[in-house]
């Protein structure tokens, strides 16, 4: 009952954004600023941690307002209009990638509108698939995969999920994984992430070094001047087939865009819970 209630209550607050201007997707983020104060204290712990401007700990929230704006109104996004929301930088390297012939893997994070970046670029470009964690709700989980895939990409869970992103690099398409999360000690290294060791998941080298898939970071971002996202490609990195080095550049290519963009990042994850043997806790 209680899953049914969250279902509903969310789904109900989507409906009203998607009708209504961007400041009542503020005004449910601000509900949520204020009655799940954890957030904003983890949000100021990672910015003094990390040595960012605590600005960031407001801005973070106009951020998550302009997600959810746009993830209430993606079923209007088509190949019509999807210009008006977004446009590409940095697309020659993708398409680098793609002459490679072995497939490309975006590493990417919780920086901007990540639900927009793999739903334009199917529109844009062409589908690719998605890595996600499914919903601990059953109810949001299938609503929310229906609306990600509603472009023509493909959603993979953990169900046959290493045979799929295999099948997709192997038909020299593209995969989404999302690199920036704290990851448990079994499944991950030590790297440096703002200086801090944060437990990274190696799973995403150990791919890219396995089937020789181009890595490229790339990140869905707001450019206020322009009003719009800019869907942003970096460089292909160069993997060496040494697992704590190449996860290392991982992160430090995540750590640069949101360098880039302070504000956008996704400050209230918990990112450094997991620490080396012997550490303090940080939350």
């Amino acid at each position: 009952m209680n899953k049914r209630l969250e279902y509903y209550a969310i789904r109900t607050a989507l409906a009203t954004i998607s009708v209504t201007p961007l400041f009542v997707a503020r005004w449910y983020v601000g509900l949520l600023d204020r009655f799940i104060p954890k957030w904003r204290h983890v949000a100021l712990v990672n910015l003094r941690l990390s040595g960012m401007p605590l600005g960031c700990a407001d801005k973070v929230f106009d951020s998550l307002a302009r997600l959810a704006h746009v993830f209430a109104r993606l079923p209007r996004i088509n190949r019509g209009n999807v210009r008006r929301w977004i446009r590409y930088e940095g697309l020659e390297h993708f398409q680098e990638a793609k002459r490679r012939g072995k497939g490309v893997l975006f590493a990417t994070g919780h920086l901007g509108c990540w639900e927009l970046s793999h739903y334009a670029h199917a529109l844009m470009t062409e589908p690719m698939s998605v890595v996600v964690r499914p919903l601990d709700n059953p109810y949001l989980d299938e609503f929310v995969e229906r609306r990600r895939s509603g472009s023509g990409n493909k959603i993979l869970g953990k169900k046959d999920l290493l045979r799929d992103v295999l099948k997709a690099l192997h038909a020299n398409q593209a995969v989404g994984i999302l690199v920036d999360q704290n990851t448990a000690p079994e499944e991950g290294a030590f790297v440096d992430f703002f200086r801090v060791p944060a437990s990274s998941n190696t799973g995403f080298v150990k791919l890219a070094n396995k089937t020789g898939a181009a890595v490229i970071p790339g990140f869905a971002v707001w450019r206020e001047a322009e009003r719009k996202f800019v869907l942003k490609f970096y460089p292909i990195l160069e993997m060496t087939g040494d697992l704590a080095a190449d996860t290392q550049a991982v992160q430090h290519a995540v750590e640069r865009a949101v360098r880039e963009y302070p504000d956008q990042w996704l400050w209230i994850h918990r990112r450094w819970k997991t620490r080396p043997p012997g550490g303090d806790p940080i939350y």
